[in-house]
């Protein structure tokens, strides 16, 4: 537990939900589903042929010209960020860019610029691919565009960690102000990935919801009748201050953010242990580096991705690390799985629940596992509780497991 406050005063996102982060809680808070019907010609030989594609398209943000040396990551990643600089008042201020840094990962990255090239390649030969191919698929291309955009000086760091890549990058932010290497970090994380391939991939996994007929009701957390995850695309960032940073330009602070906990599984490269100890140790680890016990958490905003074994595994992790008193919820149900991204856009959720006292819902909840009964579960609607603390799950392929733990301000 370090003795330097972090706090969060910028908030920005691109969701299946909404264009921005006011139109994503609302939907969330409503419960509607941001999931739909791939209409694509390539989706018709699909086993999957539904997602959670983005409620506004980055065209109608960013001019055309630009977006065409953008990955579709990359300039959703720079739309989130912008909305979080300008939400946290820091647009025409005088930050010193030596001590801004950026911490903004991707689960998968820029492979639809990888693999649109690699189709004009085989089709009309080297001549024809973009000069700007590189800079468009390399991992580290969100966050360098974020850090470019806004002159940051104090490092840019790229995470990537699968699904937990965007808590993952939020706990970097957070250490890099408490070793004092930065005052002002740009965190976060996107994923834009709707593409036949990663959707095959997934697809013969048995990861991927199969109920084409049905999006809306696709995504259903600890339900009996889950049948896996439904595959989503966005970006959120905050913008996290050192308290004493933020206090001198007399910011609005949204939430604290008071700690976290990364750890792994030496488990399985897909599969979570169904036990969850390396989820029990990461909300364990965020707890305690928060100050905090597990009598304190009000609520969770779980990782629950509508898979069989990973959401009840979560489950046996929450009970043993801190009990069966939270109001839990998963957003997913709603947003889809962001992927990379995900992490970043439910520590957005987590902070508005503790800023207005309000927890969404989990849609689609229709016949709860059995296991899970005993947990408020808010499956009809989202509710009014008051919320002091809270934490926020990611889990991720390669057996990476990261807890936030967000407090009022």
């Amino acid at each position: 537990m370090s003795n330097v406050d972090v706090v969060v005063t910028g908030l920005g996102a691109t969701t299946p939900l909404g264009g921005d982060v006011a139109s994503t809680w609302d939907a969330m808070v409503a419960g509607r589903s941001g999931v739909g019907p791939l209409t694509q010609e390539w989706a018709a030989q699909l086993p999957v042929r539904i997602a959670a594609e983005l409620a506004v398209d980055p065209s109608e943000v960013i001019e055309r010209v630009r977006l065409r040396r953008l990955d579709r990551s990359e300039a959703i990643a720079l739309i989130a960020a912008k909305q979080a600089w300008a939400d946290a008042g820091l647009e025409g201020t005088e930050v010193d860019k030596e001590r801004l840094a950026v911490s903004i990962g991707s689960g998968i990255g820029g492979a639809t610029t990888l693999l649109n090239q690699d189709d004009i390649l085989e089709q009309s030969g080297p001549r024809r691919v973009s000069p700007h191919t590189v800079p468009m698929l390399m991992p580290n291309g969100p966050a360098a565009h974020v850090g470019l955009e806004f002159g940051a000086k104090a490092g840019v760091r790229a995470v990537a960690s699968a699904c937990a890549t965007g808590a993952e990058a939020i706990a970097v932010g957070l250490d890099l102000i408490r070793a004092g290497r930065a005052d002002v970090v740009i965190a976060g994380s996107t994923e834009a990935v709707v593409h036949p391939l990663p959707i095959a991939g997934f697809a013969s996994m048995r990861a991927m919801s199969t109920r084409n007929d049905d999006p809306e009701r696709a995504s259903r957390p600890w339900d009996k009748n889950r049948d896996g995850f439904v595959l989503g695309e966005g970006a959120g960032a905050i913008i996290l201050e050192s308290a004493e940073h933020a206090a001198a330009r007399g910011a609005r602070v949204y939430a604290h953010l008071a700690g976290a906990g990364i750890t792994s599984d030496g488990y399985d490269i897909v599969q979570p242990d169904p036990e969850c100890a390396g989820g029990i140790r990461a909300m364990q680890m965020a707890i305690r580096d928060a100050g905090l016990t597990g009598a304190d958490i009000k609520h969770v905003n779980a990782h629950a991705t509508s898979t069989p074994v990973g959401d009840m595994g979560e489950i046996k992790g929450i009970r043993a690390a801190i009990g069966d008193h939270p109001v839990i919820t998963s957003t997913k149900s709603m947003t889809g799985h962001l992927l990379g991204a995900a992490g970043a856009l439910e520590s957005i959720a987590t902070i508005l629940a503790i800023r207005d006292s309000i927890v969404p819902p989990t849609i689609n909840l229709e016949d709860p596992d059995d296991d899970v009964r005993e947990f408020e579960l808010l499956a009809d609607g989202a509710r009014e509780r008051k919320i002091d603390v809270a934490i926020s799950n990611a889990f991720g392929f390669g057996g990476t497991n990261v807890t936030l733990a967000f407090v009022k301000h």
